[in-house]
């Protein structure tokens, strides 16, 4: 536990920034899932449209420093290729 107020004060902004950080993360991984969704339906249109609007939720979200740019690339890159694997 915290000893002096400095510490306390600290502690509540660490806290809160977690949650936040933690929000934010999981708006990544939903908009991953949008994608990956999309795609096993088979429709290549509707999984493009989906995936421009979710890298720009990655790159958002990469930019905030929440996630490393380079794992925000290799989301989209392997997004990105599966959109165009489909038939």
């Amino acid at each position: 536990m915290a000893n002096s107020a400095q510490a306390r004060k600290r502690a509540r902004q660490t806290d809160k920034q977690r949650t936040h950080n933690v929000s934010l993360r999981s708006t990544l991984r939903t908009a991953v899932k949008k994608v990956r969704k999309a795609i096993d339906a088979g429709d290549k249109a509707a999984a493009q449209a989906v995936f421009k609007e979710s890298q720009a939720v990655i790159d958002r979200i990469a930019d905030k420093k929440i996630v490393h740019k380079n794992k925000a690339s290799r989301h989209k890159s392997r997004l990105n290729a599966a959109v165009k694997a489909m038939a």
